[in-house]
């Protein structure tokens, strides 16, 4: 967590409107980041942001900029585009505009932002860049194919360039682009990197866009300090892993908004068919969905449609696992992989881990164990931002452990203390009736119903899609037939799984479970072992309610 700042927003010749814009949103006071940063932009310096997840840094580059614009309005002619800002992914960019839009909620009308990272026809856009907003929002290959085709004019207007998540914009291969783009901007004008590492990348990005700038990088853990984030490991083998995590949302054990990380799009879909079948209701987030889809997912989280969000991060599919199977099972395995990948279109303006905000996210789960630091970093970053708390479990295999012990490291030597990821205790035994019910309910979830599952999606997004109501309108045919195609081969949803019978539900955990008819005995049981104000202290903030189940073990 930041530390405490001394300057208060009004300390900073802000416009009345963007003060009570950042009321509105509640911030009371600048993250350090913001502190440092804002004045000098101000300064009109070129800045290299590097800060952790969640530090603030969307509100460093954008309450600036927004105030330089709303200056250039004092003796401005004519309206023109004056800001670029460009993001690695279409979600990025929508969390980006939908910021600026908040923050100029009391002078939208003087300061117009423009999103242009959908992928939709240029010709669509075009007339929306005509009127030349204020701040235009993009992915750089977005915004290089409307300067291309001439509908975005910067060489004569532009006064600012904002670059966020740096380090990603390379590895998601827009390196030629962003150098190519560079060429249609003016031969002076102010721009800021936000990073969340000093990768190589962004040092390389550094030369082409900054000039003389300053390096604000925080001496700060890349992760919230232990007393914000708890990280936990299980040891969990593969066949193991579902009846885990279905005793640990059944059990209560696991509480608020979670996000659960998978390493593919298959075992996303996999997971969301498994955890169906006991009335766990999920969405899924993975680069091959469309963008809209993507966003409303994101959208539905953070609203609290659904609390539980499901996300392949497919950048780890392309590492080698040490002691997977026999070479000749291995080889077909890859081919097959390979041979679906071939068929699908994966989205690399996209992102999951990274950037994203997902609000209030109260856990984080690693179904699958992240391939090195980073993704374990950036994957557990998506909880404990700002000031909130926040937990995250890893299940660890036995292939798993050697990155297992590369974490721990990395966590320890940061927070400079020992034993920061911890061990939660759970005995699979204890839970064995789960297993059984878990056990069937993975296999019901064929590769046929995976499929069918994505096809269902697919479907969805063609009755949902504006550019075809015209032409469903037109050939009513069609969709009817659409609509009345042949059933799909989803797994059965059997409405008794949805419950917990008491008797599957150990002795020990029945009071955390919610099982209400708990005997005296049982009673006695939970008194003589924690105190009541121990136990009320808990249930209060469910972030804390992996510790609390894990002390409750040991004991």
């Amino acid at each position: 967590m930041a530390e405490k700042t001394a300057m208060n927003f009004h300390d900073m010749e802000l416009d009345d409107r963007i003060l009570k814009a950042i009321a509105k949103e509640g911030w009371t006071e600048p993250t350090l980041i913001q502190e440092r940063t804002i004045p000098l932009f101000l300064q009109g310096k070129d800045i290299l942001i590097r800060a952790r997840t969640g530090s603030g840094k969307t509100g460093a580059f954008a309450i600036p900029t927004i105030q330089k614009i709303l200056n250039a309005k004092l003796v401005a002619t004519e309206q023109a585009v004056k800001a670029l800002v460009l993001a690695p992914s279409k979600e990025l960019c929508q969390q980006i505009a939908s910021n600026f839009q908040q923050l100029t909620y009391k002078c939208s009308r003087d300061v117009r932002i423009l999103d242009i990272s959908p992928q939709v026809d240029i010709s669509v856009q075009r007339p929306l860049l005509i009127s030349k907003p204020d701040i235009v929002v993009a992915t750089p290959a977005r915004a290089l194919l409307h300067l291309q085709s001439r509908s975005l004019h910067l060489k004569d207007s532009l006064e600012i360039l904002v670059i966020d998540e740096a380090d990603l914009i390379f590895s998601h291969g827009y390196e030629s682009e962003l150098k190519e783009l560079i060429g249609f901007l003016p031969p002076v004008y102010q721009a800021i990197l936000a990073s969340a590492t000093l990768s190589d990348d962004v040092l390389q990005l550094k030369k082409l866009v900054l000039h003389n700038a300053v390096i604000l990088k925080l001496e700060e853990p890349s992760l919230a300090p232990a007393s914000q984030l708890q990280h936990y490991h299980l040891s969990a083998q593969e066949d193991d892993k579902a009846a885990i995590l279905y005793a640990l949302i059944k059990l209560h054990l696991i509480r608020g908004k979670t996000i659960i990380f998978v390493n593919n799009v298959d075992r996303c879909y996999k997971l969301k068919l498994f955890l169906e079948q006991f009335g766990v209701p999920t969405v899924v987030l993975n680069s091959e969905l469309p963008a809209v889809s993507r966003c409303h997912s994101v959208n539905q989280f953070n609203q609290g449609i659904y609390d539980i969000i499901i996300a392949s991060d497919e950048a780890t599919l392309d590492e080698p696992e040490e002691g997977g199977p026999s070479k000749k099972k291995k080889k077909k395995t890859e081919e097959e992989d390979e041979k679906q990948r071939s068929k699908r279109k994966k989205d690399k303006e996209s992102g999951v881990s990274r950037g994203i905000d997902f609000q209030f996210v109260s856990n984080v789960i690693n179904y699958d164990f992240p391939p090195d630091i980073n993704s374990y970093v950036h994957r557990v970053g998506r909880t404990a931002r700002g000031k909130n708390k926040g937990t995250a479990l890893s299940f660890v295999s036995l292939r798993e452990q050697p990155l297992l012990e590369k974490v721990e490291e990395h966590l320890n030597d940061e927070h400079g203390q020992e034993k920061v990821l911890k061990a939660y205790q759970f005995k699979l035994e204890e839970v064995e009736a789960f297993r059984y019910r878990a056990r069937d309910a993975w296999r019901a979830v064929t590769r046929i119903a995976v499929r069918e599952a994505r096809l269902k999606e697919i479907r969805q997004e063609i009755f949902n899609s504006n550019a075809l109501k015209s032409y469903f309108d037109d050939n009513p045919r069609d969709f009817s037939s659409l609509r009345h195609d042949k059933a799909l081969h989803t797994v059965k949803l059997q409405s008794h799984l949805a419950d917990v019978p008491e008797y599957i539900v150990p002795d020990a955990l029945k009071k955390l479970a919610g099982i209400s008819n708990t005997s005296r005995k049982r009673r006695a049981y939970y008194n003589k072992n924690s105190s009541q104000e121990h136990y009320n202290a808990k249930m209060k903030n469910p972030l804390l309610s992996l510790e609390f189940a894990s002390s409750r073990k040991g004991k």
